[in-house]
């Protein structure tokens, strides 16, 4: 094969044949000690030996010859393109039309012009398709009669022949879709048109990347095919050279093995650890891998403990062999207990503190005291204070006697209150379920969250640690697979990695790391750092939705109080509760130099008719001592800036 630009090559590449060695004729290198740019590959040396092992197309630039405008087209673009003229370029019309005699083509003949043609009755645009009709004689020079269509009229115009061009005969083809256009090696040359681009003329260049593997380096390079080397296809007389084939662990999981496959660990992704585990040192450039095959079971439960301060997170295995007890939920808000109905499962809880509810924004809600009970019935709707619709939670009270089912069915209606789901009242979960669950039928019997307690420790892991927890708290299931690894350097230890968070970049190796066990045990806990579980939490199957915001409140005391201010012009401050005798101003705080100047004592700054009043009414002593619990808040914020200094 002759030398060929990178270019050419790439646009006549066959993707079926990869993979092909490519030989670098003349190299190309840029100044200075850049290696790669942007990751892709941008120094070659004459004679480097290239294995192309992938070819993907990045864009396609689309130029205007007439103007030198481009475009970049995505490889998805959705226009049709259609061949304008035949790859032939004649520089004058005497040439085109002598073409047409030689070939006995009659005229009429369709042409023409990358460039615009001024003549005496005006000036033909550039890519405007003429008609040749005929040859005529003018005085004595031959011209060529050429008919120019437009929209609106039919334009006949005289050209000598002698009239540059360049000129291309008009031979519309088939549209072509945009891979198609650039796939074809007859068109590679052409002018094409696509009506829902600007220009009436262009052509296409594609820009690819080529994934390849180079004799003396271990790592996968980009090459853009629009680097300026010549390169020879050396394919058929390059057998006996050896070119490693670096494999990522998403491809070794789609292929399916051959297991158990010894590797070597050609590149680690960049970023945060995405286990808390000894062995995420281990996984380093250089350090051999052993992959036995996909984990079973696919599916993991994320799960974070309950009863720390920092709690800590953990992915458990389908296969956790640990019993575990169900514990009461905690639902902060009536939001969290919506979400927590099953159908055909009653849900009951107690309420842990006194709540009150603004009967301002719907006289049907209820106010709850600790220790109410509470079985939860659904959803529904009612009005606000605005007058608009609002869901609510429908909540039906039990009694102390209601603790059979069936006096509890008997129960009347007037026991169901409504609770606005903004409603934070403090709920638990009332439970009496004493067994001991698998993890596997914990998930199939009951929806997640869940609270649980783990009782017994899995006997296939030693060092289990969720049974030291006080709770713990199983959030989401995850199916994704995982494949099952050990390293050549620690025998026996095993651990799972997921492919698509953490993919390494591997290389197949000769021989069998160590020993390999004939029943591959399953890794069922593996701790997870807080990065890493953050970033689970935001995929958008587990992206956890946020309660619905409060809506505002209805005029209360307060709002009564204001409207009434501002009808009658005195300041809200100023209206008072008739049931209420009216309270002591207070005192402005004064600075550090204003209380060390100041010898008095700050208690007689309070007026005189106040104090003789205060002496006159003793049953305001409680509202005298509020007062001076304020003065004392004064005093204590000048202590604050004493402190501070």
């Amino acid at each position: 094969m002759e030398p060929v630009s990178l270019q050419d090559f790439a646009r006549a590449l066959d993707p079926a044949s990869l993979p092909r060695v490519l030989r670098v004729c003349s190299g190309v290198y840029f100044q200075g000690s850049i290696y790669e740019i942007s990751g892709t590959e941008c120094c070659l040396s004459t004679g480097d030996l290239i294995k192309v092992t992938q070819i993907r197309l990045q864009q396609v630039v689309c130029e205007n010859p007439g103007t030198g405008q481009t475009m970049m087209l995505s490889p998805n673009f959705q226009g049709s393109f259609t061949p304008l003229a035949s790859p032939y370029r004649y520089g004058t019309l005497e040439e085109l039309v002598n073409a047409a005699t030689e070939n006995s083509v009659k005229l009429p003949i369709d042409f023409m012009s990358t460039h615009s043609i001024t003549t005496e009755a005006r000036v033909v645009p550039a890519d405007q398709p003429l008609t040749l009709e005929a040859t005529e004689m003018h005085s004595g020079v031959c011209y060529a009669r050429c008919a120019l269509s437009t929209q609106n009229q039919r334009v006949v115009l005289y050209m000598p022949l002698s009239q540059r061009g360049p000129f291309w005969k008009w031979e519309p083809g088939t549209p072509r879709t945009l891979l198609e256009a650039i796939q074809d090696p007859d068109l590679s040359n052409l002018l094409l048109t696509c009506p829902t681009l600007p220009w009436r003329s262009l052509t296409l260049k594609p820009q690819y990347e080529m994934q390849a593997v180079m004799q003396m380096r271990n790592t996968m390079v980009s090459i853009p095919s629009t680097l300026e080397v010549d390169v020879e296809d050396v394919t058929e007389s390059s057998q006996d050279i050896h070119f490693i084939k670096p494999l990522m662990l998403s491809e070794i999981l789609a292929q399916g093995g051959p297991f158990p496959l010894s590797t070597e660990i050609l590149e680690v992704p960049n970023g945060p650890p995405v286990f808390l585990s000894p062995w995420g040192r281990s996984l380093q450039k250089g350090q051999r891998l052993c992959i036995h095959g996909p984990a079973l079971p696919p599916w993991r439960i994320l799960a974070s403990t309950k009863g720390r301060k920092v709690p800590r997170h953990f992915m458990l295995s389908g296969a956790y062999q640990g019993k575990m007890r169900r514990r009461p939920r905690d639902f902060p808000t009536a939001y969290d207990l919506l979400g927590a109905v099953q159908p055909g499962r009653k849900l009951r809880v107690v309420t842990t503190k006194d709540c009150e509810c603004d009967e301002m924004e719907n006289p049907e809600f209820t106010s709850l005291a600790m220790g109410d009970r509470l079985e939860v019935l659904g959803s529904g709707q009612t009005y606000g204070g605005n007058g608009r619709e609002m869901d609510v939670l429908v909540c039906q009270r039990l009694s102390e006697e209601a603790e059979e089912e069936e006096e509890f069915e008997a129960v009347e209606d007037q026991d169901r209150i409504l609770l606005p789901l903004y409603f934070a009242g403090g709920f638990v979960e009332e439970m009496n379920d004493g067994r001991r669950y698998s993890l596997a039928d914990l998930t199939a019997q009951f929806s997640l969250p869940c609270e649980v307690k783990v009782v017994t420790k899995d006997a296939n892991h030693p060092a289990d640690p969720l049974p030291a927890f006080l709770g713990l708290r199983l959030e989401e299931k995850i199916t994704e697979p995982f494949l099952v690894v050990s390293l050549d350097s620690e025998p026996g230890l095993y651990f799972e990695i997921p492919p698509r968070w953490l993919d390494l970049t591997v290389v197949e190796a000769e021989g069998l790391p160590g020993q390999l066990a004939q029943s591959v045990p399953t890794v069922t806990v593996q701790e997870l750092t807080d990065t890493f579980y953050y970033r689970l939490r935001k995929l958008p199957g587990l992206k956890s939705q946020a309660p619905p915001p409060r809506p505002p409140k209805s005029k209360g005391l307060m709002g009564q109080k204001k409207q009434v201010a501002k009808e009658s012009g005195v300041k809200s401050s100023q209206v008072l509760d008739p049931q209420k005798p009216p309270r002591l101003p207070k005192t402005k705080a004064m600075t550090l130099p204003e209380v060390a100047n100041d010898k008095s004592n700050i208690y007689d700054k309070i007026p005189s008719q106040n104090l003789r009043q205060i002496k006159a009414n003793p049953t305001q002593n409680q509202d005298v001592d509020d007062d001076y619990e304020d003065l004392h808040d004064y005093e204590e914020v000048t202590e604050g800036f004493r402190k501070t200094l």
